[in-house]
């Protein structure tokens, strides 16, 4: 049902055009991270069955989207070298990330913050975070707000990394910097976290399994904490011909609409 949902609200041409992709000097082009969108993703059908009903699943992820839209123009903010006000709502994330630039020297361009990219030979375009100078290598950084750092997240830095490969001289590697808060429990390491309006706690796993203390400790949970990861993924090529592969079933789903732009 949510996969029928996701691919057939476009109510005319324009509604899919605008929804699905760029147009860039008079070209329209699909955009990566609703390409990437053809791809199931269980963790998301999990959430829907942990709500009452599709309409409350609906109202938490857009306040979620909304508190993570927050985080990320504020970032992008200060790694344009501003000093933007701070909601307090995700200030212990921002705090959390303002302690790190301070330990890890991360050079950003300015001008290639939310940056279009296009590759003109696959026809596709997107909008990368940053291009960075991190421990001496140039590459792409992303900038999440999730609870984790999914696997999917390299199909969409694959798709910039090969756009980029033309133009950007000496680009090696891609990261991804992930951002978020939470409570910690003092007793057995769970974590709380409150986003979207909901409260869920994420209990430790200790040799694949998530232990018994977590399952009936008694959380004495600490003041929302800013939670900063940064990983690379300098192996890019098998994820992009995944992203390529997940072009086609894209194109596949939505034949109606880019057969009217004259896209295929």
């Amino acid at each position: 049902m949510l996969h029928a949902l996701r691919f057939m609200f476009y109510s005319n041409l324009e509604h899919f055009k605008g929804m699905a992709g760029y147009e860039l000097d008079g070209v329209w082009y699909p955009r990566v991270t609703k390409i990437v969108e053809i791809k199931a993703k269980p963790a998301l059908y999990k959430f829907y069955a942990e709500m009452n009903n599709f309409s409350e699943g609906e109202a938490v992820k857009r306040q979620s989207a909304s508190e993570g839209t927050l985080i990320h123009e504020t970032v992008e903010q200060i790694l344009l070298g501003e000093s933007p006000a701070i909601d307090p709502v995700i200030q212990p994330a921002i705090e959390a990330f303002l302690e790190f630039l301070e330990t890890k020297n991360i050079q950003v361009d300015k001008d290639c913050i939310e940056k279009k990219v296009i590759n003109f030979d696959e026809r596709y375009a997107g909008t990368m975070d940053a291009l960075a100078l991190i421990d001496g290598k140039l590459g792409i950084l992303d900038i999440k707000t999730s609870q984790s750092i999914y696997r999917d997240y390299n199909l969409q830095t694959s798709a910039y990394m090969a756009a980029l490969q033309s133009d950007v001289k000496n680009l090696q590697t891609r990261w991804i910097l992930r951002i978020d808060q939470a409570k910690k429990c003092s007793n057995c390491g769970a974590a709380l976290r409150e986003k979207g309006g909901r409260e869920k706690i994420r209990l430790p796993w200790i040799n694949g399994s998530q232990s018994e203390k977590s399952k009936n400790c008694d959380h004495a949970w600490s003041k929302t904490q800013g939670d900063i990861e940064l990983k690379e993924f300098p192996y890019w090529q098998t994820d992009y011909h995944a992203f390529l592969g997940a072009k086609k079933l894209w194109e596949w789903e939505n034949e109606y609409w880019l057969k009217q732009l004259g896209y295929i």
